[in-house]
């Protein structure tokens, strides 16, 4: 293509004989395929799943804050973009959509950005994505020729194509008409004309953009009339001028100043019944500004209709035209907005225009005589104030003091901190001349320089005070010396010179100055360097010593512990006195940051800290009496079962009953419901109705369940006994049944069944009951089998009077949509505008024409439909068009869905990739992948960077149809992939479900399983059933849980090692629960190979016992042999537990396994002075209320005092709150000698209190909080992890 192009100029082709395609609408498919998804862009390492989850986690914010910009406003700022642009960076691993919303946003997205850096900033978009490994597919080389076309940016058709080969990327539809369009942008129609040449023999469709772009490239090849006939042109062709087309001829005769010819085109517009947006509008308004027409620009703004988006689209334009140095125009199209702004405004003092004065500042304009304007007007009550703060934000000094200058005359107040931001600025340069400049400009408008000002600003600058005095001085500056003596204090205490600071302060000609001028900057300096003592005098030393520890964090007092030790000794030893209150704010700091040694040497106090500590009260043994019920006779048993047993078949009726009469004396409630609900379904109405008055007599109080009822009102209803029916639904009221979703639906049905009958005055009795008794509260569905009753009839009439009962009394409005839709149908004019009026003054303008466009749509009144939604103010309402979208995939009508996303593409806030996800989905519903591919090429034409979800939506349509992807489909995320699974499985389990309803209990089971391991079973299902399927590390672990729980122990293992050789770390529980579940099967081969596997694994923190107490339970039989050669040949692991292997067998009440592991402990006490084993079995024995066990074995192995000393320190701890069991015990210790520790003894000293009696001992001195994590890391240092 890119040869043909240069010998185009060979070629002499009429462009009239190209256009002359005929069949061709203007949404006709593309017919062919012109695009390859091979490989493109630089070649790098592909990073791992879990790599791109993270990364992507990192900037997803940004991307989506960016395009919500994009939607809202219409524009993106350049310091968003490069923002997410560096966060895209960072992360080295850009996605092609990534690539595809940047590229996107450097058109004329960026309408506060000269054009010239708007294509550097593209391209350098483009190389350094590409440079990070970005595919680059034919979307992104048609949007990077959608920014050079919105950027006025002149290049070569001919190179581009010629890129776009050498990268494997062969160009489509959307591609030759923007290379048409840039052709045309310099009026060259011979090159036009060769590329639609070549989409001609392709059979590509000539679609209205193309018309459009051969009516600019002739006007700007001067051929008028050829522009003009691309009218009569468009409508040979089949294809029917739209909007776009009339702006484009807008546009050529604005660049031409005709405005007689734009009089003539904008009227044929109107008598074409076609609406030209205020957005398009604006568009004539730029031509005619940049082509020197300003003059006729309020005519053109007078025709807008002010919708919804006019005023963010016209700031666009304000901004466009500032940028291209347009501003006065600017400034004529603002304030014909500001009405509407002004109705906006919410506060007393107005600040429109604000926008405005900030882009004058940064393009460098003459902004002062706008201020005024703004200020006369009243549309602003202080422009030059905020001019100010932008221009000195911007750094543009020369400005900001012409701004200030001006200010004062006007008598507006001048601060010195207005001069703040430029003395910042001077000084991150270190420019002293920039300081000395703003310095002057000061005392020029009679601003006085304080204190603040010296000190942060100015002093910092120089490279001394000295420095800095010399140079103001040359500089004539005049400075106040007591201000300059008080900054230079300042200086010093926040440098931490605290040596210089005492030297100036010890000076005699230091004049008076307060404390609080420099009290921050030394505490500052004080942190930063060792502490010292001050000579300050006594009373504000308290002060100092406060802010001093206040402005400490923890880590600062413990690192400067001994510093301010040594500092508290100095201040005692001067008899320097403190406040009560400052004593006490400095003690509650210290003790907050557990400094307790610091606490005493600041006073010796005694602690009277009340803690609260909750502890658990085990008790062991304990009596438990078992009473047995006299059960019902064997006889009504057997009944009852009969009964169930011939309900659940759905068959034998009469045998059921005939059993019932037999052995009626003994049937049960559950039996009598059971039958009720089998005549129920059975349609039997009055055995039904007779059972549940028998079930009464013999109880009234019995209450059958919700389902029951609705059951016996529907079949009550239907045989025509209404009022039985509502007597039911008034026990449930007096019974308390609660309706619960799936009940109030069967009630819907009900009602619904006496619709199709015609049956109104039933409906009307049974919704009187059902809202009247509180049953259920009206909602959209319960209100409507009333409406339906009368649409089925024809009645429409009827139908809008019930819709208007139904919306008074319940305010409802049900089946509007089927109303309308069967009136436009009808034809009834005068019936349909009582509709529309009713809805307009009930639910709102809007939501009637919503409503009113949905009905066109739906009857295939397009034309209609076309003029509601461009209806001038309408907005998008996702709700409502998301609803449609779904009522049409589910009905399959792909010919009002793709209009309704066709009529949308100018809609105000219209999210178009939900637009295009929903027409996609329907693509996917009737497998039409041609219509997927153009909707594709729709998508491009747009310029719209769809969302990963859309992208991978429309990959898998065209894989199914074993086509070629023309784009890099994105990875699904771990949240997109579970709710896919999940839909995928719900989907399957409703076909079964609704299939077969003997599978009803299999499918309950299923559904069971699925709600209590609701992530695994998504995780079971895409392993089994979706192709190349690949989980991450904690979704295999899960799957690990999720296998053993299901008891498919070799599968669990081939998961784990399938985890190791794909360098996956799995979790400690899955490992945990792997080892377990073998060793519930006895397979100690495997647990010996799951143990070698996981050895590698350094980053797990395993318990050591773990493979030991299972490999224990896994062959009991050598469990007694494992264990005791474990605690004879290791002395070191006496600290290792073994309760769990105790815990397992006493909880299996395995008797032979426990004598052996008892008379192991036995052994081990009296053989091999190994005690761990004994402890581990006493309190399992205590644990498991085994009382009497525990003190058998205490007897039998005669335990020394030493070896039961953890067990007596854990009985007292679980003692706690039983003082007198507490001290009995803490008596048997001393008497034998078993040392507590610190926390026990902290615990039983707190009893001893709370019972008022004196502490046998001395308590110890610290907190709780603080013996326990004492002992947790005694213990930590010590002990191995016993938990398994």
């Amino acid at each position: 293509m890119a040869a043909l192009l240069r010998s185009a100029r060979l070629l002499k082709c009429s462009p009239a004989l190209l256009l002359q395609v005929t069949g061709n609408t203007r949404h006709a498919p593309a017919a062919g395929r012109l695009y390859s998804g091979a490989q493109r862009g630089l070649v790098k390492d592909e990073p791992s799943v879990a790599v791109r989850s993270k990364q992507a986690q990192q900037f997803d914010w940004a991307l989506a804050k960016l395009d919500s910009s994009v939607r809202r406003t219409g524009r993106v700022t350049k310091t968003l973009l490069l923002h997410i642009f560096h966060d895209i960076c960072r992360t080295g691993y850009p996605s092609g959509n990534q690539a595809l919303l940047m590229l996107r946003s450097c058109g004329s997205l960026l309408p506060e950005v000269p054009l010239v850096e708007r294509i550097e900033l593209s391209q350098r978009i483009w190389d350094k994505l590409q440079e990070l490994g970005a595919t680059y597919d034919v979307s992104h080389y048609n949007a990077l020729l959608k920014t050079y076309l919105q950027n006025e940016f002149r290049f070569s058709p001919t190179d581009f194509l010629a890129k776009m080969e050498a990268a494997n990327v062969q160009p489509n539809r959307v591609t030759y008409q923007r290379l048409i369009a840039a052709y045309c942008e310099v009026g060259d129609i011979e090159g036009a004309s060769t590329i639609l040449g070549f989409m001609k023999s392709k059979d590509l469709p000539i679609t209205e953009a193309v018309f459009n772009s051969l009516a600019t490239g002739h006007a700007r090849a001067r051929d008028m009339d050829s522009a003009e006939g691309i009218l009569s042109v468009m409508k040979g062709a089949g294809i029917e001028p739209g909007p776009d087309t009339y702006l484009s001829l807008l546009n050529v005769y604005a660049e031409k100043g005709d405005f007689a010819k734009m009089k003539q085109t904008l009227e044929m517009v109107e008598n074409a019944d076609i609406h030209l947006m205020d957005r398009d509008l604006m568009q004539v308004v730029f031509s005619l500004t940049k082509a020197g027409h300003q003059q006729y620009v309020p005519e053109i703004v007078e025709r807008m209709h002010h919708e919804r988006g006019y005023v963010p689209d016209a700031m666009n334009l304000c901004l466009s035209l500032i940028t291209h140095g347009h501003e006065e125009t600017a400034f004529s199209v603002l304030k014909s907005f500001t009405g509407l702004l002004v109705q906006s405004q919410t506060s007393d003092s107005p600040d429109l225009g604000n926008f405005f004065l900030r882009h004058c500042v940064n393009m460098d304009k003459n902004i002062v005589r706008f201020c005024k304007d703004l200020k006369d007007s009243g549309l602003h009550s202080s422009p030059l104030q905020f001019t100010l703060q932008c221009s000195l934000e911007a750094k543009k000094t020369g400005m900001a003091v012409e701004l200030m200058r001006r200010m004062k005359e006007e008598g507006v107040p001048l601060r010195p901190h207005y001069f703040w931001p430029l003395f910042t600025h001077y000084q991150k340069e270190k420019n002293i001349s920039g300081t000395l400049q703003a310095l002057r400009a000061m005392q020029e408008l009679g601003v006085a320089s304080d204190m603040d000002t010296f000190s942060i600003y100015i002093l910092p600058s120089f490279p001394s005070v000295d420095s800095a005095r010399t140079s103001l001085k040359e500089a004539g500056i005049d400075v106040d010396a007591n201000i300059l003596i008080a900054a230079e204090l300042r200086a010093e205490a926040s440098r931490g010179n605290l040596a210089g600071l005492f030297s100036l302060m010890s000076s005699p000609a230091l004049p008076n100055v307060d404390l609080s001028a420099f009290r921050a900057s030394l505490i500052s300096g004080f942190r930063g360097v060792k502490l010292v003592l001050l000579s300050f005098f006594a009373e504000n030393v308290a002060y100092f010593l406060y802010n001093l520890i206040d402005s400490m964090n923890e880590t600062e007092v413990h690192s400067k512990e001994e510093q301010l030790r040594e500092y508290f000794g100095l201040l005692k030893n001067m008899n320097i006195s403190i406040s009560l209150n400052i004593f006490r704010g400095i003690r509650n700091i210290l003790e907050s940051y557990q400094v307790p040694e610091l606490v005493k040497v600041f006073y010796y106090y005694p602690t009277h800290l009340q803690e609260i500590a909750c502890f658990h009260v085990v008790k062991y043994g304990g009596c438990w009496s078992v009473t047995s019920h006299h059960s019902k006779p064997v006889v009504s048993i057997c009944v009852s079962m009969c009964v169930v047993e011939l309900c659940l078949s759905h068959q034998k009726l009469e045998r059921a009953l005939e059993l019932k009469i037999l052995y009626e004396a003994d049937m049960t409630p559950a039996a009598y419901a059971m039958l009720i609900n089998l005549c129920c379904r059975h349609d039997n109405a009055e055995e039904a109705l007779k059972l549940k008055m028998e079930l009464a007599r013999k109880d009234s109080e019995v209450a059958l369940d919700a389902q029951k009822y609705v059951a016996l009102v529907r079949v009550l209803s239907k045989h025509g006994k209404l009022e039985e029916a509502i007597d039911m639904l008034k026990e449930m009221k007096e019974k308390d049944v609660q309706l619960r979703d799936g009940t109030i639906s069967l009630l819907t049905l009900t009602m619904n069944t006496a619709a199709m009958k015609g049956d109104a005055n039933s409906i009307r009795r049974l919704q009187e009951a059902i809202f009247t008794l509180g049953l259920a509260k009206p909602s959209s569905n319960l209100c409507s089998p009333l409406i339906t009753c009368y649409l089925e009839s024809g009645n429409y009439a009827g139908a809008f009077d019930a819709t208007v009962e139904v919306h008074k009394q319940y305010n409802q409005m049900p089946k509007i949509h089927d109303l309308i839709c069967g009136l436009v149908e009808k034809g009834d004019a005068e019936l349909l505008q009582n509709v529309v009026e009713f809805l307009s003054q009930e639910r709102g303008e809007m939501m009637m024409l919503y409503d009113l466009y949905f009905a066109f749509l739906q009857t295939g009144r397009y034309k209609e439909a076309r003029k509601i939604i461009e209806t001038p103010g309408l907005r998008a309402r996702p709700t409502r068009l998301q609803w449609f979208a779904e009522k049409c995939i589910a009905a399959q009508q792909m010919e009002p869905l793709e209009n309704m996303v066709d009529m949308t593409v100018k809609l105000f806030e219209c999210d178009r990739d939900d637009m295009y996800h929903c027409l996609l989905r329907l693509c996917k519903e009737t497998n039409d992948w041609q219509k997927a591919e153009a909707t594709w090429m729709k998508m491009q034409e747009e310029n719209l960077a769809p969302r990963e979800r859309t992208l991978r939506l429309l990959a898998d349509i065209l894989k199914n149809n074993d086509k070629e992807v023309p784009f890099e489909v994105p990875e699904m995320t771990g949240e997109e992939m579970a709710v896919s699974i999940n839909t995928h499985i719900q989907h399957h389990v409703l076909f079964i479900k609704t299939a077969d309803p003997t599978t009803h209990f299999a499918i309950s089971q299923t559904t069971v399983v699925f709600n209590q391991y609701p992530s695994s079973f998504c995780l079971l299902s895409a392993t089994d059933h979706v192709p190349e399927f690949s989980l991450s590390d904690n979704a295999n672990s899960l799957l690990i849980v999720s296998q053993v729980k299901r008891c498919q122990m070799k599968d669990a293992l081939g998961t784990l090692k399938g985890m190791l050789q794909a360098d996956q770390v799995p979790s400690q529980l899955a490992i945990t629960r792997l080892v377990q579940g073998l060793a519930s099967e006895g397979n100690t081969q495997d647990i010996q190979e799951v143990e070698a596997l996981v050895k590698t694994l350094g980053s797990i923190k395993l318990s050591s016992m773990l493979f030991v107490n299972n490999a224990a339970l896994a062959h009991i039989k050598n469990a007694v042999e494992l264990l005791q050669s474990f605690y004879i040949q290791n002395t070191d692991n006496q600290k290792s537990s073994i309760s769990f292997v105790f815990r397992k067998v006493l909880d299996a009440n395995n008797d032979a396994a426990l004598d052996k592991l008892s008379a192991m402990v036995e052994r081990l006490c009296n053989h091999f002075a190994s005690y761990r084993a004994a402890t581990d079995l006493f309190l399992m024995y205590l644990d498991t209320g085994r009382t009497e066990e525990a003190k058998f074995l205490l007897q039998v192995l005669s335990l020394t005092n030493q070896d039961m000393h953890e067990d007596s320190v854990t009985l007292l701890n679980c003692l706690d709150k039983d003082f007198s069991s507490a001290k009995a015990l803490y008596e048997r210790m001393q008497a034998e000698g078993v040392k507590a520790d610190e926390l026990t003894l902290k615990r039983l000293a707190l009893l001893y209190k709370e019972a008022g009696e004196p502490v046998p001992f001395e308590e110890p001195p610290e907190s709780f909080s603080f013996y326990a994590d004492k002992l947790k890391k005694q213990r930590s240092e010590s002990m191995e992890p016993a938990d398994c």
